[in-house]
């Protein structure tokens, strides 16, 4: 079917149309503007002229055919419903799931267990540094004027 359309034609006419909005956005937007429309005019000439034409038409095609079976194939409606069937399977069971072992877990964490694994043994308490850090006491004598005139003011 690509080769019984005449698309060097087809390409050109495309073009010759957009180069003459380009034209026509360059007088009445600017440069920019009439830039831009004439990029977009020359695709059509370059996809044709690269062979990129032919691979667009055949994947649009191919995307078509396979829309229109899609749609129109009962078949694949049944598979799509057993697909959907699976789905439900999935979630219901992991809900049922769900459910219990949270009873399970309800169960099992009111009994007190008979041994106690040795994983549970307390940890060692952090040791305290043996030397304390010193705080400056000049630090201290130059925040307590600062504190003395604030209460003299009232703020505190």
């Amino acid at each position: 079917m690509f080769n019984s359309i005449a698309w060097l034609p087809l390409c050109a006419g495309l073009t010759a149309v957009g180069l003459v909005f380009s034209f026509l956005a360059f007088r009445r937007r600017g440069a920019a503007s009439g830039m831009r429309t004439a990029a977009w005019a020359l695709l059509p000439v370059a996809a044709y002229l690269t062979g990129a034409l032919q691979a667009l038409w055949t994947i649009g095609t191919t995307v078509v055919g396979f829309v229109t079976q899609l749609v129109f194939n009962p078949l694949v409606w049944a598979g799509v419903a057993v697909a959907g069937l699976s789905v439900v399977l999935f979630v219901a069971s992991g809900v049922m799931r769900g459910r219990k072992l949270a009873s399970f877990r309800r169960k099992t964490s009111g009994e007190a267990p008979d041994v106690k694994p040795s994983a549970n043994k307390t940890a060692p308490k952090p040791q305290q540094p043996a030397v304390a850090p010193k705080q400056p006491a000049k630090a201290e004598d130059d925040f307590s004027d600062i504190e003395a005139l604030l209460k003299k003011r009232g703020i505190s």
